[in-house]
């Protein structure tokens, strides 16, 4: 039993390594865009799964890990099929930007509409010709431009065993069980085929932790459901907390912001994280934690104004071993440590 893959115009044959460019609307200079696909299609079936990145074309992190991914020897011996999408927005890729020409958000454009707007479009392509011909997918994001998140997975859990699976298959040091956004990818596939996202890092700079513990996670999840052959050595994956609630803490006054704890901090209620001030320091605010738990995202950005989302924190029933797990995470991919044979020179 073999199996043909249909992106497209396009017939991938088993055993078929192809790199694709799906056509998109031309730029006003009449300079033609494409959306670049490398498919993967091995000889004997089984699942088939897509790994996208740059849904927000600032998001980069994404783009190195599927360039990694593509070159591990592990994949030459997959079953079933890998579609890897590294640059979804092209046109936000191009420009350095999150949103479309059109100032739209492509994450809340799904399921999109082949007469629609240029978002509307773009993810009428990327749903119809490539999501919708796979089983599985895993979405790569960062936080936005000055905003970091720790390596976490994004997924709604409850009812849903396969994403439950995918999830903790992935091994990253928490899921945060979180609600699925009207718009979004997850939204449009919601009823059809579990996706997992991946959140990690920060927009337009590379995390090297964050790929590390990507390409490792997807790889696990593709073991996971059989893509892949098992590990000889069978280590056991690390069992993720799950957080089924999260706070974001803004910033109660314009300043200058000086923060004191950092990513993936274990934090009590009401304790001092940070302060805001003026340029002078006449007039300070302190910025308290108003719930325990684990610092999840952070904003990077010194200058804030009243409003603007400085941590993201997430809640857990045991916020200590999570904070311990999260530590270990780290230095588990600490770049400063040994290389595998193979593994490429850490991004510094």
């Amino acid at each position: 039993m073999t199996q043909e893959i249909r992106l497209g115009n396009f017939r991938i044959a088993p055993g078929e390594r192809r790199a694709l460019e799906l056509p998109l609307p031309a730029l006003y200079s009449h300079t033609p865009v494409s959306l670049p696909v490398y498919v993967i299609n091995g000889k004997k079936p089984g699942p088939v799964l897509f790994v996208c990145a740059a849904i927000h074309g600032d998001e980069i992190n994404g783009v190195e890990i599927i360039r990694r991914l593509l070159r591990t020897k592990a994949v030459n011996k997959i079953k079933g099929a890998l579609v890897a999408v590294p640059v979804v927005n092209v046109y936000g890729f191009i420009t350095r930007s999150r949103y479309l020409p059109d100032r739209r958000d492509l994450n809340r454009a799904f399921p999109g509409s082949d007469t629609g707007s240029m978002a509307g479009r773009l993810a009428d392509t990327f749903l119809n010709q490539i999501v919708n011909q796979c089983s599985h997918g895993i979405d790569l994001h960062t936080g936005a431009i000055g905003r970091e998140n720790l390596p976490q997975i994004r997924a709604r859990i409850e009812n849903a065993p396969l994403t439950e699976q995918m999830a903790h298959a992935f091994g990253a040091p928490l899921i945060l069980n979180s609600e699925i956004v009207e718009g979004s990818l997850r939204r449009a596939v919601a009823e059809k085929i579990p996706v997992l996202v991946y959140e990690a890092g920060e927009a337009l700079r590379f995390d090297e932790v964050a790929i590390r513990a990507g390409v490792k996670g997807i790889t696990r999840v593709m073991r996971h459901l059989e893509m892949l052959p098992s590990r000889k050595d069978k280590s056991p994956v690390p069992k993720p907390l799950i957080a089924n609630s999260s706070r974001w803490v803004r910033a109660p006054q314009s300043g200058i912001m000086r923060s004191i704890v950092p990513l993936g901090a274990h934090v009590q209620k009401d304790q001092t994280i940070g302060w805001v001030a003026d340029p002078f320091g006449e007039r300070e605010a302190e910025i308290q934690a108003p719930v325990p738990g684990i610092v999840i995202g952070r904003n990077n950005l010194p200058l804030v104004h009243e409003g603007e989302a400085l941590y993201h924190i997430a809640v857990f029933s045991e916020p200590r071993i999570v904070a311990e797990s999260v530590e270990a995470f780290q230095e588990e991919y600490n770049p400063d440590g040994e290389r595998a044979p193979g593994d490429e020179p850490p991004i510094i």
